[in-house]
């Protein structure tokens, strides 16, 4: 597996490209991300998004529709691509298929599984592919995502971060902002912030 990133936007909002057996997924292509995406895709298959916020998910219609691929979005997020509830003048999208809860996909031979996470917002997700997990905005390195934007919680993310700490692995760790980490090391972190929640 091959991983390309590049931080985009004002937010410096990580969008990754990530390549198996010739065939390319992109995960948040948020504000900016297109003409890099399209410079360095062959054969993409699919855009995933972790969840619905305007800087993750801004480029999907423009890349969904000039590479003919469908997005995968968790469906309590999927108003957040449709309805612009922030009021940033994102353009629209829509989730070619409705992620619910924890779903694993075969997507052109390529295994996906989608970990809800919610409390950031209320689909978030974190995305496993090979053993790499794409955490989003739900964990960060010596971070979690934040919980009191509109349609977060703080009680849900409590929740959240005690289903993360129960998973037995070792992963990488690819987040939506910032530099990667694994998953032991922030099980390790985790408990810190159960003082704030």
């Amino acid at each position: 597996m091959q991983i390309k990133s590049r931080a985009c936007g004002a937010y410096g909002t990580n969008c990754y490209i990530v390549t198996i057996d010739d065939k390319e997924l992109i995960i948040d292509p948020g504000m900016e991300a297109a003409s890099w995406v399209l410079r360095n895709v062959h054969h993409p298959i699919a855009i995933l998004n972790t969840h619905g916020h305007f800087d993750h998910v801004w480029s999907n219609a423009e890349l969904s529709a000039q590479l003919n691929i469908p997005i995968y979005a968790p469906i309590d997020d999927c108003f957040m691509l449709e309805d612009d509830p922030f009021g940033q003048g994102t353009p629209p999208s829509y989730a070619n298929v409705k992620v619910v809860g924890d779903q694993s996909f075969d997507i052109e031979g390529i295994c996906v599984k989608f970990f809800h996470f919610p409390g950031h917002t209320p689909g978030c997700s974190a995305i496993l592919i090979d053993n790499t997990l794409f955490s989003g905005d739900f964990i960060f390195k010596n971070s979690i995502g934040r919980y009191d934007f509109p349609y977060s919680s703080g009680d849900q993310m409590r929740k959240s971060l005690e289903k993360f700490l129960k998973i037995d692995a070792d992963w990488k760790i690819f987040p939506g902002h910032g530099e990667s980490t694994t998953l032991k090391v922030e099980q390790q972190n985790v408990p810190y912030w159960f003082n704030f929640l």
